[in-house]
């Protein structure tokens, strides 16, 4: 409430004084803050947990990326090795090696 009573202050010096710069700069300033401020209630986070909430969330983020790119480096490294399996077995197969196993 105190931000809204600042800008209608400001509002009502640059009605009367005419608005120079300065002004301008504060009403401009008081009303972004404002702005800040409703959005932050709307989304919730303008309680006192709300830092440590957002701690979490950075960090269950990190470890979702985390476990992502291991996920997606162990299904490479996997596929890497079924290919090298295969095509040592086309060579074994290929120079009779299987015979030789019998």
């Amino acid at each position: 409430m105190q931000n809204e009573d600042m800008l209608a202050r400001l509002m009502a010096q640059a009605e009367s004084d005419g608005a120079d710069l300065i002004t301008l700069r504060a009403i401009v300033e008081e009303a972004t803050d404002n702005g800040a401020v409703r959005v932050i209630d709307r989304l919730g986070l303008g309680d006192a947990t709300a830092h440590g909430d957002l701690d979490e969330l950075r960090e269950l983020l990190q470890a979702w990326r985390t476990a992502k790119s291991s996920a997606w480096k162990e299904v490479v490294t996997w596929t890497v090795r079924a290919v090298l399996t295969l095509l040592l077995i086309g060579i074994a197969v290929r120079l009779g090696l299987s015979d030789m196993i019998r």
